[in-house]
């Protein structure tokens, strides 16, 4: 795309260069406009432009020649750390397999590891009709390159047309760079699929511009068509015990990694799970402080173990550790019972816990976002409702 002037129509009133935003235009000595590297082809000088001197060539699109015919299947990325499988790994089947079907195509599940053809099995009992696997010592513990390297062979070589991945920071570590290797788009982050299946599309919800839209986004001119998506925002399907299925075994020569895993410390041992937490109590702004979430981990206790969550203005305060926030930039959570308190709503914290089967939300505001994805709205103050509910409990 670029501007073009016609310089026999251009009659030198100078209305484009007044226009311009970017001061991409001038006079030269013939009076005739003239256009410099500024030029952004925003078009706002062609529709100012009095004698449509001033025209915006765009370039015809030529989409790469893609044998869409030669991608077929869905694959999900079999995520597992120290031999043990992970959560999104069966969330991303039980949603993979609604695509595969309405695709009517196979759902395969991508194990990476060293001594991990033990968990194949459970993959097929959630779903996976194939199961590919590759088994070496550099892929023992996670490191970016030689996971990208293993996932870029398998693809070059079997052409999936749809790869999920985990937004955790394992998929996300490498999957953009599986991207780039072998030359398509991804979207990260994604909170919902769906295909189109005249043209073979998958569907990617995203939150965009902070939260405030829900973008859907599709890769139509190359494959595969990649996303990652959060834990905790499908489901996990329940397995058929006995359920089996292809596995397929690839000796590939995967190359070391360029840095040397030295040990392995886990931060989060000694941190609460809100992600895995079946009850969440979450408090918001409305707490008014950190001495005040005292109250929730009372009320916590007296549910019977239950997470103590957060908003991020909760944490941006300072009031509570980044561990225990829950929404687009926090933990996406999945729980049986969310209990909002003091929580405004905003679009940003909705992402994170609209999937909990129920909410209940406790605000004196009752114009408050978060009444309208409440199964049960409480208006008033939360320090004399959050006491009473604590005494109910424990009497």
């Amino acid at each position: 795309m670029g501007l073009k002037i016609n310089r026999e129509a251009c009659i030198g009133c100078g209305v484009c260069v007044s226009t311009c935003p970017f001061g991409a235009l001038a006079l030269d000595e013939a009076e005739k406009a003239v256009v410099n590297e500024a030029c952004t082809a925003c078009g706002a000088c062609v529709d100012a432009c009095p004698t449509n001197a001033l025209v915006l060539e765009v370039a015809e699109k030529t989409a790469p020649d893609l044998e869409v015919d030669a991608w077929r299947g869905v694959w999900v990325f079999a995520e597992q750390r120290a031999g043990k499988l992970q959560d999104v790994a069966f969330e991303l089947l039980g949603e993979g397999r609604v695509l595969a079907d309405r695709l009517g195509v196979e759902l395969c599940a991508v194990l990476l590891g060293e001594k991990v053809k033990d968990l194949a099995p459970a993959l097929f009992e959630h779903g996976a009709d194939k199961v590919y696997l590759v088994d070496h010592p550099a892929l023992a513990h996670y490191t970016a390159e030689p996971y990208a390297e293993a996932m870029t062979a398998l693809i070059r070589r079997y052409k999936p047309e749809i790869l999920l991945a985990g937004a955790t920071s394992m998929g996300r570590g490498f999957i953009a760079k599986v991207a780039i290797q072998v030359g398509t788009g991804l979207t990260a982050d994604c909170t919902g699929l769906d295909i189109d299946p005249e043209k073979r599309l998958l569907l990617q919800t995203r939150p965009a511009f902070g939260g405030n839209i829900m973008a859907c986004i599709i890769c139509p001119d190359h494959r595969p068509q990649m996303a990652t998506v959060r834990p905790k925002v499908f489901k996990q399907p329940e397995p058929e015990p006995g359920r089996t299925g292809e596995l397929i075994v690839e000796a590939l020569d995967v190359p070391p990694a360029k840095v040397r895993v030295l040990e392995m410390v886990n931060t989060m041992q000694n941190e609460v799970n809100v992600a895995g937490a079946e009850i969440i109590v979450t408090g918001g702004r409305g707490m008014g402080g950190a001495e005040n979430f005292k109250l929730l981990r009372e009320l916590a206790d007296a549910l019977g173990g239950a997470a103590v969550g957060a908003s991020r203005a909760a944490v941006d305060a300072g009031w509570i550790s980044s561990f225990h926030q829950v929404g687009q930039t926090g933990k996406t959570v999945r729980p049986k019972v969310y209990i909002a308190c003091g929580v405004s709503g905003q679009i940003q914290h909705l992402v994170g816990m609209n999937s909990s089967d129920t909410i209940i939300a406790i605000n004196k505001d009752p114009d408050a976002p978060i009444f309208n994805v409440a199964d049960v709205g409480i208006v008033g103050d939360l320090f004399q409702i959050i006491p009473e509910i604590i005494r109910s409990l424990k009497s």
